[in-house]
């Protein structure tokens, strides 16, 4: 084990060659893109969206017993196929043990569906920091990272590899490197993991559940026994809380439930990680419609207390196309009113005008804003995606499909109904904390079982004042 440097780099020519097919899966080409293809298509297209994952957990099994749970997440890359250039995958090393994180020292992977060059503009990006190292051994017989590439293969064709054997490193290191690879939406960050190993099926399903519901709420203390892949993922998940993503359980089985024993199993969970739905500032376009909005929803409380004319709100086109809304007012770091619309019934420009004016006058938890108070105002105008129903039988479920940051969640049962945006994770970041405040919002018990509720989740596009004006 040496570290890299980049005369190895422009002098490395070799081609580490696929050491598990065969054995892992099929050696054969047609075979494998007859199964790989097999088990993408088995996956729902419920849940795969226009939007694209940034960075993906999945398991690295041989695929008879994992595949169809990394297919989930693999599946929801089908929209940005020829945008990911490329993946930086990271997974534990299992034969060969390292200190930090080993690249391989070759040009290439290769699998029976053709070779991956290594991105070697990557490599000479990272080759400064102590953490990363060079090791052939350490790659050479290691299914973790290569059981994945046949999958990236079949979904985005063309990319480039920075593989990462991880050993014994921080997981702070582990970000830093992950970091500096971040890049834009040409890169995708895949983490191969397994979870709980050996227990019998019962044990284990409880094991990884609780593993899956500290992924989906960004705690990185698990252990080695939760997950091989347990440094890796933690410091994935240093990276996601600094940057506002937001993870989705997308499948949570075990061997048990794919090739049928129950006495010792396997458990395998793929989740999806997703970058803030925001407006931003670079985009023009989003900056321009932010400024409008939010000159609509000023305009509409200051003409209401005489000061000014209301606001034209349907001079464009896209301002008439229907929306749900909901307009946030903020003194300083308070609260002064919030209220909105979850489903489209009008024009968007109208119902930014109207929220506007009732989050002003008509909050039953506030005064009426006075004239006195309209420039201190901060405004806030979110855009709502449609509501999706979240589908569960028991508490547990639920809370495993929260993402943090990133879900509004709507709370039903018989007449009532309560909704928080996605805003406000920032101050309830726990799952359990979020669902238990909005259950006393809709006027219930915060031990109120959440089998009785019915329960959507949307998205936001927000734009402030503070950012835009």
């Amino acid at each position: 084990m040496v570290r890299y440097d980049r005369q190895h780099e422009r002098t490395a020519a070799t081609v580490r060659p696929a050491a598990v097919a065969g054995m892992f899966y099929a050696a054969d080409a047609r075979t494998l893109e007859r199964d790989v293809d097999a088990y993408l298509r088995a996956v729902a297209e419920t849940g795969v969206t226009e939007e694209a994952p940034k960075a993906l957990i999945v398991p690295h099994a041989g695929y008879v017993y994992s595949a169809p749970i990394a297919a989930s997440a693999y599946r929801r890359l089908a929209p940005a196929r020829g945008k990911i250039r490329r993946v930086v995958l990271l997974g534990p090393c299992h034969r060969v043990g390292v200190h930090g994180l080993a690249l391989p020292g070759a040009r290439a992977f290769q699998t029976p569906l053709g070779s991956i060059e290594i991105d070697q503009d990557a490599v000479a990006a990272i080759a400064h920091l102590p953490q990363v190292v060079q090791s052939a051994a350490a790659h050479a017989e290691e299914h973790s990272l290569e059981v994945q590439l046949p999958f990236l293969q079949r979904v985005l064709g063309d990319f480039k590899l920075v593989p990462f054997a991880v050993g014994w490193v921080e997981p702070a290191q582990v970000a830093e490197v992950i970091e500096a690879l971040w890049g834009g939406p040409e890169t995708l960050v895949v983490v191969s993991s397994d979870l709980s190993h050996y227990h019998p099926y019962h044990v284990a399903s409880g094991i990884d559940r609780e593993t899956a519901e500290a992924i989906v709420a960004g705690r990185g203390d698990l252990d080695h026994e939760q997950a091989c892949g347990a440094t890796p993922i933690a410091g994935l998940l240093l990276t996601a809380r600094r940057r506002g993503l937001s993870a989705e359980l997308l499948d949570l089985r075990n061997s048990g439930d794919t090739a049928g024993d129950h006495s010792r199993v396997v458990g395998y969970g793929a989740f999806a990680f997703r970058e803030p739905l925001t407006a931003s500032r670079g985009d023009d376009e989003d900056v321009h419609r932010g400024r409008r909005l939010l000159g609509i929803a000023r305009g509409a409380i200051a003409s209401q207390l005489g000061r000014g004319a209301a606001p034209a709100i349907d001079d464009e086109p896209w301002l008439r196309e229907p929306a749900a809304t909901f307009v946030t007012l903020m003194q300083g770091a308070d609260l002064r009113g919030c209220i909105g619309t979850l489903e489209p019934h009008r024009a968007l420009g109208e119902d930014v005008h109207h929220n506007a004016r009732a989050a002003a006058f008509s909050d039953p938890r506030f005064a009426p804003v006075r004239a006195t108070e309209v420039d201190d105002l901060d405004v806030e105008v979110s855009l709502l995606t449609s509501p999706t129903p979240i589908r569960f039988s028991a508490h547990h479920e639920l809370i495993a499909q929260l993402r943090p940051g990133r879900d509004g969640l709507i709370l039903e049962s018989g007449i009532r109904r309560a909704t928080f945006l996605p805003q406000v994770w920032d101050s309830l970041p726990s799952p359990e904390e979020f669902l238990a405040h909005l259950k006393s919002k809709a006027g219930f018990a915060t031990s109120t079982p959440s089998e009785r509720f019915a329960v959507s989740r949307y998205e936001v596009m927000k734009w402030k004042e503070a950012d835009l004006m």
